[in-house]
Formats: structure tokens, C-alpha cells, sequence
């Protein structure tokens, strides 16, 4: 098995510890598990929907504007859940390539406690809020 880079720690920080990284993994993971399910769950419900929509075709107008915004909101739902996936499939890559806690913007360390909070973190807090000022 190939050796896994301890992400770096910000100043004042303790180092990571394999145990606190495995956790950290772990926990991605089992996101990565829970929201397939929950992706798949939601594509069955919006499949069953669309087999809906045609039985119900003679609705009136306000039954047919409350089944669409109940799709909208599904949808909506949906394509969260993808988004959560692909961020927590990329951060257990970036494990993988030894970048993970790097910040993808400045390329300093994230911060220990910043990835402990939110795994899928791409930008170290400073960056982040530069972001979020534009």
C-alpha cells in the first residue's frame, strides 16, 4: 500500500496524524457511499414523476403548478446531492495524489481545523474570502 501524505498544518497548528487523516477519509467516504444512495433515490422519484406527468395530463392548473414546483425542488435536491459527491470524490483523490489540504489558490495549507470542519475544502479561509468579496 503506498504511503499517505500528511497534508501540511498552518502555523500553530498540530501536525495531522494518520488516525486524524484515516478519520477524516473515512468519514468521506461513507458520504461517498450515502449519497449515491440518496442520488439514486432521488433519480427514481424524479423517474416516477415523469411516468406521473403523463397519467395526469388532465389536471388542473394548480395541481399541475404544484406537481412542477415539486419537480423543480427535486431536481434542485439533485443536483446538490451530485455536487456534495463530486466535491467528496475529489478530495479522497486529492488524498490520493498527496495535494489534499493545499489550498488550490495560493497553495498554502488549508489549515488542520478548516478541513476538519468541511473535508472538501479547496481554498484556505483567506482565499475563501477573497472569493466570496467578488
Amino acid at each position: 500500500m503506498a504511503e499517505v501524505k500528511v497534508p501540511p498544518a498552518r502555523s500553530g497548528e498540530e501536525p495531522w496524524t494518520a488516525e486524524e487523516l484515516a478519520e477524516v477519509r473515512a468519514s468521506l467516504e461513507a458520504d461517498v457511499v450515502r449519497l449515491r444512495e440518496q442520488l439514486a433515490e432521488a433519480q427514481s422519484e424524479l423517474a416516477e414523476w415523469s411516468a406521473d406527468a403523463v397519467s395526469n395530463a388532465g389536471d388542473d392548473p394548480t395541481d399541475t403548478g404544484a406537481k412542477a414546483y415539486q419537480r423543480e425542488h427535486d431536481l434542485a435536491l439533485s443536483y446538490n446531492i451530485r455536487d456534495l459527491l463530486a466535491q467528496s470524490e475529489r478530495a479522497i483523490g486529492r488524498m490520493d495524489a498527496g495535494t489534499y489540504g493545499v489550498c488550490a489558490s495560493c497553495g498554502q495549507a488549508i489549515g488542520k481545523a478548516r478541513l476538519q470542519a468541511y473535508p472538501r475544502a479547496l481554498l484556505c479561509v483567506t482565499c475563501k474570502q477573497r472569493e466570496e468579496r467578488r
